[in-house]
């Protein structure tokens, strides 16, 4: 999802995809706008994600006001919860949301299901695509 978002920004606007694991403070207050891409665990986002909201948190507090935002979430089921989480931080940073989370889900209910590697079909992901190039292209033109 976030590669697919990536790949399409990357027609409008120079972009990075980093990983949770990766990304630091630093890389917060060089961009523009941001894309936040998590899969949802036990109701929530996934450790390595709020891992890197802990870690960036204060250090980006009253320096990225009013940057825009989306999200996007890949959840078994539903998601919604990982999608508030996002947004609650996002709202604490002062960032602006440009356009509503988008949660994808895979309908993993069984431990195998739930273990197994992912495939996103090709409509999906084509919503992440659009997500990436518009928020892209609402930087390039200046309208964020």
């Amino acid at each position: 999802m976030a590669q697919a978002a990536a790949e399409a920004a990357r027609d409008e606007t120079p972009t990075i995809l980093k990983t949770a694991a990766e990304a630091g403070s630093d890389d917060l207050l060089r961009a523009d706008g941001y894309i936040f891409c998590a899969p949802e665990n036990l109701a929530a986002i996934a450790g390595v994600m709020k891992d890197f909201f802990d870690r960036c948190y204060y250090p980006v507090l009253g320096r990225i006001e009013g940057r825009p935002y989306a999200q996007m979430v890949c959840a078994g089921s539903d998601g919604a919860n990982a999608a508030r989480q996002t947004a609650r931080i996002a709202q604490g940073w002062r960032l602006r949301e440009v356009q509503k989370p988008l949660i994808i889900c895979t309908h993993a209910q069984t431990p195998e299901e739930i273990l197994a590697e992912k495939t996103i079909p090709e409509d999906e992901l084509d919503q992440c695509r659009e997500i990436g190039q518009a928020l892209a292209a609402g930087l390039a033109m200046g309208a964020f």
